[in-house]
């Protein structure tokens, strides 16, 4: 059965100072265990598991003001992220650290639309939202604004799927992604809309005014590649995504608008929604020379653009059988070749 994540806001009237407390007994129970997993690996060179963690800390739930389930598994959460990681030792969690306070299914209820937890009541502005069944062990979580909300795993029946296209997603800065389809998702570019606004509101140190800018330009660059992923999802079975070294972009002269355009964000949506679906692929392949690629010949011709001058050439036309090309569709159309061929030597 696939997993969702139902994502409420608790109503912070009687609850922000109780659910900041807790976050900050979570936060020194992190650091406790981050500086002993790191002293145990450097004067005795013992990995600590996060069963380990775990008696260390027993025993310290009721001075902290938190519930036992709580403080075992923020040990438990430390040891994987210094595995998943490699890392000796993990970030430190301070004042500047968004609350975070992780709970196990059985230690939480829900009640007449209502969050019970550690003998505290929670009210949130869509009660009728909670699960009335099972669900899975889950977080109360914080955003930059100050807001607290509840997230909650639950198994749920995915839709029927009827799309029978398959699309190849050339991603981009200019548009977000082009289709072998020939459409286009705009980057709206929200973040170059409103940088002079959120300028002015660092400037005068208006923290809350600039904490207010951020959020909304992170929730319409969200909805808008919620729709356009979503959209992709439903029409197509079969989904090839090329590799966009977005990390290395950020680098460069073009940070702003490679995290304007939220490229991975858009890749990431796409393969966890069509993973929601039994009989949608996505696939992820290597983009390299699909720009300079005729699509049609398949041959790399002379009159292709390369280089970085070849950067501001969007469309070309082919020396060896003459097809004009827009340069992100038949880039997207090569990508879509290269995984069909992908999946038809895994089935060989």
């Amino acid at each position: 059965m696939p997993i969702k994540t139902i994502k409420i806001r608790i109503k912070d009237s009687t609850s922000k100072k109780h659910l900041e407390n807790m976050a900050r007994s979570v936060n020194f129970v992190w650091n406790f265990c981050n500086e002993t997993a790191f002293e145990a690996l450097r004067k005795n060179s013992i990995w600590l598991s996060g069963y380990d963690l775990q008696k260390l800390t027993k025993g310290s739930a009721k001075e902290l003001g938190l519930n036992s389930a709580t403080v075992q598994m923020v040990g438990q959460e430390q040891a994987q992220k210094r595995k998943q990681f490699k890392k000796r030792k993990l970030r430190f969690r301070g004042k500047r650290s968004l609350g975070w306070i992780p709970f196990r299914h059985d230690s939480i209820k829900f009640k007449d639309g209502k969050i019970i937890f550690n003998r505290k009541e929670y009210k949130v502005f869509q009660p009728e939202r909670l699960p009335e069944g099972k669900y899975k062990s889950g977080e109360f979580c914080q955003d930059a604004r100050g807001r607290w909300y509840i997230c909650i795993p639950v198994e749920y029946e995915p839709e029927e799927h009827t799309g029978k296209g398959q699309v190849g997603v050339d991603l981009g800065l200019k548009d977000i992604a082009s289709l072998s389809n020939g459409q286009k998702i705009k980057n709206n570019k929200y973040y170059r809309m409103m940088e002079n606004k959120l300028a002015r509101a660092q400037r005068h140190k208006k923290k809350k005014q600039a904490a207010k800018i951020h959020a909304k330009i992170k929730n319409k660059r969200m909805d808008d590649l919620h729709k356009a992923s979503t959209k992709i999802v439903k029409e197509n079975n079969l989904i090839v995504i090329g590799k966009l070294s977005a990390k290395k972009l950020a680098k460069t002269r073009m940070a702003k608008s490679i995290n304007d355009a939220a490229t991975t964000m858009f890749k990431n949506m796409l393969i966890y929604k069509a993973s929601a679906h039994q009989h949608v692929v996505c696939l992820e392949v290597s983009e390299r020379n699909t720009s300079r690629t005729c699509s049609v010949c398949e041959t790399i011709p002379d009159s292709s653009p390369k280089g970085l001058k070849g950067l501001g050439v969007r469309e070309w036309v082919c020396s060896n059988c003459g097809c004009q090309h827009d340069r992100d569709k038949n880039a997207a159309l090569n990508i879509l070749r290269i995984g069909r061929d992908s999946l038809a030597t895994e089935v060989c």
